[in-house]
């Protein structure tokens, strides 16, 4: 007999009926959930554990699935900011108030999640959720520049020639973005001796530590990123600290503060 919580994890918590029968649930099994409590009814054929995701919920029950940003969110990796409106799958071209519609015969795998990100969102929003895909689920560049060989996909290519598997967080991608984007030489993850390795080398001369205190709030982590900056300015690496704001609501400001260190650094030699 198939156990019903593992089958509905493997679905975040809401599955239909047909996917359950699918997975060996049986019926005497989904009623004894019901009367228990452990499972309930929340659309036509559609069932939920408690607490179950109500954006999921929804979703399941129009019937369709995440895409896009919205499956990026569900399936762990890096995204900058909710969409305003859920981003679903259907296979058909019916579209829902509230929705923004991608057609799909089937759920979207982690390579369609990233193929919808980069077609459909913003270059810097598809770039992270692409980026964190290769990097999190070590999702294949080959795979992925396979998938956009297309001649509409120009622009998604372009997104995609940007990605940087050695690339270890998301502040770390969007500083890396913004400073090539203004149009610095940027090296990712330099070996410095005794430090380890520094977030970003901006044109050999400026390193880049992204402040992770709202990505990881523990004081371990807390004291290594200051043992870190301390390394650095130590060794003369002059090294300027960002943050996930800063780089989310004032790029501008991040990109002219850079300007003036590296102006600076060339006065003082």
């Amino acid at each position: 007999m198939v156990n019903l919580p593992e089958v509905l994890s493997n679905y975040d918590g809401v599955a239909r009926a047909k996917h359950l029968a699918a997975a060996g649930v049986s019926d005497f099994q989904l009623k004894s959930a019901l009367a228990s409590g452990a499972v309930s009814r929340v659309a036509r054929g559609v069932y939920a554990v408690p607490g179950a995701d109500a954006r999921l919920i929804a979703i399941r029950s129009l019937p369709a699935e995440p895409a896009c940003a919205t499956a990026a969110q569900f399936q762990g990796l890096w995204v900058l900011e909710p969409p305003g409106q859920p981003h679903i799958a259907v296979p058909h071209s019916r579209s829902y108030p509230g929705f923004m519609c991608h057609r799909s015969a089937a759920p979207p795998t982690l390579l369609d999640t990233v193929v919808q990100s980069l077609r459909c969102l913003p270059e810097l929003d598809g770039l992270v959720i692409a980026e964190s895909a290769v990097v999190l689920k070590s999702l294949s560049l080959s795979a992925l520049r396979q998938r956009l060989s297309g001649r509409n996909d120009m622009r998604a290519r372009r997104t995609a020639a940007r990605i940087v598997p050695q690339s270890q967080s998301i502040i770390e991608c969007m500083a890396r973005y913004w400073l090539r984007r203004a149009g610095f030489q940027v090296e990712s993850q330099v070996n410095i001796p005794g430090m380890g390795h520094i977030d970003l080398m901006v044109d050999g001369r400026l390193g880049i530590e992204t402040d992770g205190a709202g990505f990881h709030m523990d004081r371990a982590s807390f004291e290594e990123d200051r043992r870190r900056w301390n390394v650095t300015t130590r060794r003369g690496i002059p090294t300027l600290v960002v943050s996930y704001s800063m780089l989310l609501n004032r790029p501008e400001e991040f990109i002219a503060m850079v300007r003036e260190a590296l102006d600076e650094l060339s006065v003082a030699a």
